[in-house]
């Protein structure tokens, strides 16, 4: 994952992964649950969240028992009263080992000490892979048991340290043959077929298909993750696969998790992301899909708003045309009063005040659209203001000093 998380960086994807590490499958799996990752590896048949969902099958693991063939193991039953080795490192694989070999009535035990050991038990002795040789050859151990993905170089270097151990270089290789009654009762579990003469050899092992049981690391997401971010995370993996295998082989056995159907797939024990099937269905969703409700929300928002500018529009334009109807009212009220008024002071505050009203009217008009027939009143007014005035002042009326005062106001 590390190295898909700096693929992803270096490909300017849309997405990128911020990698927390966990001591194991069970905490990574308990982070997931608890709401402190969005993605995590997760063993189901270890720890199984309950709010996760598969993108991806990162690696399928198959459970089987290999043994020098002079040691006579064919099967779990006969693994009765025998040492059986397993990896050191793999702790986690425990808790299957127990559930196959009490299957088969017999109790698995990891504190058998030294000498023989009682007929009905199974002795479990974590090795490591140096030793395995030597336990062999000393009678530490009769058979070694994997869970493994079985091409990988490690199944195949633990089979021939096993082929080695036998004095004529063969070796007995069994899974759990009751493949269906295990899952039903361990439904984390998927059923596994190691293929005929995947192991080099002379004869090649096994001698023909292995059916078994095993486990499987998958890439899990929150059930509330997006199906769009989901479906990415997912196609961009695949995408990536043959370029990650170049720093991480094991990117090679990354695969989808096999279903029917898309009902299926979401309703089955160990369910399947929505966007990861949008990806393996090919129906990813679109831009507009994407975003669909969010493209409604912004044409309902940006209509509002237009509704709203338009009569913000109407109402500044009602407001002047107020304010040059307002001057024109004023202006006709200076004529009525003009028309009896002797008082000469009086009369030339009247002059004053209907050139102001002239002047605001002009840079209504200069600055704001205004209506033609408002302007065209108040020109009016404003003529007729100033003719009365003049004619009371006894001054003549020049023709053109409406124009020349509303120029000089502005």
């Amino acid at each position: 994952m590390r190295a898909y998380a700096e693929a992803l960086s270096k490909g300017k994807a849309s997405i990128r992964l911020r990698i927390v590490p966990y001591g194991g499958v069970r905490e990574s799996a308990e982070a997931l649950r608890d709401g402190k990752a969005d993605l995590a590896v997760v063993r189901p048949d270890v720890s199984m969240p309950r709010n996760g969902l598969t993108l991806a099958v990162l690696r399928e693991q198959a459970t089987f028992v290999v043994a020098p063939r002079q040691a006579g193991i064919d099967g779990f039953p006969a693994l009765a009263g025998k040492r059986l080795g397993i990896l050191a490192s793999r702790k986690a694989d425990h808790a299957l080992v127990r559930s196959l070999v009490e299957r088969h009535g017999l109790d698995l035990r990891t504190d058998v000490p030294e000498g023989d050991v009682p007929g009905r038990t199974v002795a479990l002795v974590p090795v490591e892979e140096g030793d395995l040789g030597r336990f062999l050859s000393e009678g530490r151990i009769a058979a070694v048991i994997l869970l493994t993905t079985p091409t990988s170089a490690a199944a195949q270097r633990i089979v021939g340290i096993v082929r080695g151990e036998d004095a004529n270089g063969e070796a007995t290789l069994f899974g759990a043959p009751d493949a269906a009654s295990t899952l039903a009762r361990l439904p984390r579990l998927q059923a596994v077929t190691i293929p005929a003469g995947l192991y080099d050899g002379q004869p090649r092992l096994p001698a023909e298909d292995v059916p078994t049981v095993g486990s499987s690391y998958r890439l899990m997401a929150r059930s509330t993750l997006s199906r769009s971010v989901a479906a990415e995370v997912t196609q961009h993996l695949f995408e990536m696969r043959t370029l990650l295998s170049e720093a991480a082989p094991a990117a090679e056995d990354v695969t989808h998790p096999a279903y029917d159907t898309t009902v299926g797939a979401t309703s089955a024990r160990l369910p399947i992301h929505p966007g990861a099937i949008d990806y393996y269905e090919r129906e990813q969703e679109s831009f507009i899909e994407r975003y669909e409700s969010w493209i409604y929300l912004v044409a309902i928002l940006g209509g509002g708003l237009g509704s709203v500018a338009a009569w913000l529009r109407q109402r500044v334009g009602r407001v002047r045309r107020e304010r040059i109807e307002v001057a024109t009212l004023r202006l006709l009220e200076i004529r009525s009063n003009a028309r009896n008024a002797t008082d000469r002071v009086r009369l030339e505050a009247m002059a004053g005040e209907t050139d102001d009203l002239a002047a605001s009217i002009a840079r209504h008009a200069m600055r704001r659209t205004s209506e033609p027939r408002t302007l065209a009143a108040a020109t009016l007014a404003v003529d007729a203001a100033r003719s009365t005035i003049a004619r009371r002042l006894g001054r003549p009326m020049d023709a053109g000093a409406t124009a020349d005062r509303c120029g000089e106001g502005a």
